[in-house]
């Protein structure tokens, strides 16, 4: 079983993969507004020498209250991947969501996968969307 995750909270990314009985996590500091290269921190845990995206059976990522506009660059950077290659996606949610790295996100995503006894059907790409802590508040123009 291989899960692939992602994790961002808008200053600091970490990626891993769980590739059988190995896990391979990497991270970075980063400016909130720099959105990291995924793929080359995809490369650092060795995606194209000991795994490809092909080998990948199930997807996640964290749905981080620490900036929902990262959150939504890492959703939709895995649903299209995820999509393409008719793999499942979980959107991970905990209280400590913030605090977890990647590996993390991946155990409990290979936890959730076998609850659902492998049943891809229960984790379809287009149902992981990522979803506010709260009920955003606007402010209107002239206020």
């Amino acid at each position: 079983m291989r899960v692939l995750a992602i994790q961002s909270t808008g200053d600091q990314t970490s990626v891993s993969v769980i590739n059988n009985d190995d896990i391979l996590t990497y991270s970075l500091d980063h400016e909130r507004k720099d959105r990291p290269d995924w793929n080359k921190m995809l490369q650092n845990i060795g995606l194209g020498m000991s795994f490809t995206l092909n080998d990948i059976d199930l997807f996640a990522y964290a749905n981080s209250t620490g900036s929902y506009t990262a959150t939504r660059s890492v959703a939709s950077y895995l649903k299209g991947i995820s999509v393409a290659l008719n793999q499942p996606l979980i959107a991970i949610s905990a209280n400590n969501i913030d605090e977890l790295s990647a590996d993390s996100i991946a155990k409990l995503a290979l936890d959730q996968f076998k609850q659902s006894d492998y049943d891809k059907s229960c984790f379809d790409p287009d149902e992981a969307n990522p979803i506010y802590a709260s009920d955003p508040q606007y402010k209107k123009i002239n206020e």
